[in-house]
């Protein structure tokens, strides 16, 4: 649906052109949680319009006061924050096992490879449909049919099983082939193309369990069940870490076992790969008592015919493509990244090859899926029906609300990273080496400021999915990923095999920078040439003059403590807190004394929360 309207509405919505309209209707809270973290981790952009459907059942509030809606706003995020919190660092606590027990070389790169290829596909072949079209159908079902949407339910869980079922099927048959074309340095050495495929196989049927997982989760959430979604991946991350924990048990810390591709045991194979397989098997069955709790009963129907299943295939189309995009970026830098690894480590550098990217990149998203997703998930009832009603001036001042909330802790966030990153991965990641750790830390230091793109575009293109718009998504997506293919390129023919990867994390960030600026100027335009750009570059640009001094400060200090400490544990640790308390105790102060609004009401907020 495009919603313009003519211009007398558009300028009715506008500041001093009449009251702003009421939103009738908002998602509840733990619904827009459970669909906003479902999204950061397998398909960005399907949750808004999952939102935008839902936000047709329940009454929000107005805005009143901007001070006082931004410490509303951060009271919401924070709890639906805490939720998203528990799994994201159960799953980091899974990668700091992993890297304990298989280090983070080029025996880590084939297990990261294999272990990608499930989510790769099933996002591809399925999640993306599921999410942005079969889901906001199964909505309407439960509003629309007279038994509730359970038939149209079991209809789509019968699909899902069948279809991913026979996908699954094929691909483990298939998997050497994929470790190919993901990764055609590890095709070319026998043991690592062993132990990558051995992996594959026992990982690629985790898709299967992961449209099963999703699929029930809807159901539920749809039902105003919201916990089973949240808390259930806790229970994934603690059986994958108790069967790497069992290796290290068994075998020893990658750094005294000296472990790799050529040594490994199929035993140690087997006790990893079936440990990943039951963790998201054990997910997807812990939904199962839920929805017998909700009174929902899986029946399986064949009947597919003239029920809005095909009808939902044909509105896929952008989000496949959105997917497709993606996918293939991921493909050519884990080609790229797997490859100069290798060298890498062959010239005595471990922790430069996709382990080390992955590793990175998964703490550098961490402030996003906690902050930006949850200032969002409470912002995007209101942009919704604010399209809906042809409100411009509601959907800019949202999305401006949205930026500059979210800024107060991404800035920052950017900036410790890049002070505090090496001191951070030497603590975090000892277990793998203190080489290895260290050119991790590097790669992290890299994506560190591409944190604030990566943010501001993902509440941007929120603007367009209230709209229902996928299109510009999907074109926006596309000259993301052909930058950073072009920069992932050049950093691996131009750098030094060591610092390849380095330079990808870089050329990630700068693709983003690029994508704001195309998306950004798409969305004023549509929102009638105007989405407060002066008063969000100005917050901006003070968060980021508040962020230098304190950043350079932190890193001094931990420069110098990780220098006259020889204890590497004891250095890092000393470094990373000393470093964080400085940079806090100057950006606060410094925030304040430039009257930046979203740093008083989170500090005010803080406060309060304390009784102080």
């Amino acid at each position: 649906m495009n919603v313009e309207g003519d211009g007398s509405r558009a300028a009715a919505s506008e500041p001093g052109h009449g009251p702003r309209r009421r939103a009738r209707h908002a998602v509840p809270d733990g619904a827009a949680h459970d669909f906003e973290t479902l999204q950061i981790r397998r398909v960005p952009g399907s949750a808004s319009v999952i939102n935008s459907v839902v936000a047709e059942a329940i009454p929000a509030a107005d805005k009143e006061s901007d001070s006082k809606n931004s410490s509303g706003l951060l009271k919401s995020s924070a709890l639906m924050a805490a939720g998203t919190l528990v799994s994201r660092l159960t799953g980091f606590l899974r990668t700091l096992v992993m890297g304990t027990a298989l280090g983070v070389g080029t025996l880590n790169d084939t297990y990261q490879v294999a272990n990608t290829l499930p989510t790769m596909i099933y996002v591809l072949v399925g999640g993306g449909a599921l999410n942005a079209v079969f889901i906001p159908q199964l909505v309407r079902s439960m509003k629309d049919d007279s038994d509730g949407g359970t038939a149209y339910a079991n209809r789509l869980i019968t699909l899902v099983i069948v279809f991913l079922g026979s996908t699954t099927l094929i691909c483990v048959i298939a998997a050497p082939e994929f470790i190919r074309v993901m990764s055609p340095s590890m095709a070319a050495h026998p043991d690592q193309m062993r132990v990558a495929i051995a992996f594959a196989r026992y990982c690629l049927p985790t898709m299967f369990f992961m449209g099963i997982h999703v699929v029930m989760g809807q159901i539920l959430n749809a039902r105003g069940r919201f916990g089973a979604m949240m808390w259930t991946p806790v229970l994934n991350n603690v059986l994958i870490i108790t069967a790497f924990g069992s290796f290290v048990w068994v075998f020893g810390t990658a750094t005294h076992s000296g472990m790799s591709a050529s040594t490994i045991t199929p035993q140690g194979v087997r006790l990893l790969g079936v440990g990943t397989l039951l963790g998201l098997a054990v997910q997807a069955l812990a939904m199962v008592p839920y929805l017998r709790d909700s009174g929902f009963r899986i029946r399986l129907r064949f009947d597919w015919r003239g029920h809005g299943l095909g009808k939902a295939l044909g509105l896929a189309k952008w989000t496949f493509l959105f997917v497709l995009v993606n996918q293939a970026g991921m493909v050519v830098v884990t080609r790229l990244a797997t490859a100069a690894g290798a060298s890498a480590e062959k010239a005595g550098h471990p922790g430069t090859g996709i382990t080390a990217y992955n590793y990175a990149l998964l703490l550098w998203q961490m402030p996003q899926a906690i902050i930006t997703v949850s200032v969002m998930t409470a912002i995007l009832p209101r942009i919704a029906r604010a399209a809906a009603d042809g409100d411009h001036g509601a959907v800019r001042d949202d999305i401006s609300q949205g930026l500059r909330t979210s800024a107060v802790a991404i800035v920052p966030c950017a900036f410790a990273f890049l002070a505090l990153g090496l001191p951070l991965i030497r603590l975090l990641y000892a277990g793998a080496g203190e080489e290895g750790a260290r050119n991790i830390g590097f790669v992290l230091m890299a994506f560190a400021l591409g944190l604030i793109p990566y943010s501001v575009q993902y509440v941007v293109l929120r603007g367009f999915y209230a709209y229902e718009d996928t299109r510009t998504p999907f074109f926006n997506t596309l000259i993301v990923a052909l930058v950073n293919a072009v920069g992932s390129f050049a950093a691996y023919l131009l750098l030094p095999a060591r610092w390849a990867v380095t330079g990808m994390a870089s050329a990630y960030g700068l693709a983003y920078i690029v994508g704001v600026g195309v998306a950004w100027k798409r969305l004023r335009n549509r929102l009638g040439g105007d989405l407060d750009g002066r008063r969000v570059i100005r917050t901006y640009a003070r968060l980021i003059a508040a962020s230098i001094p304190a950043s350079l400060a932190a890193g001094s200090v931990a420069v110098w403590l990780m220098t006259a400490i020889h204890a590497p544990a004891v250095a890092a640790l000393t470094a990373l807190t000393a470093g964080a308390t400085v940079l806090i105790a100057l950006f606060i102060p410094l925030a304040r004394m430039m009257r930046i609004n979203e740093v008083n009401a989170m500090v005010t907020m803080v406060r309060a929360r304390l009784g102080r």
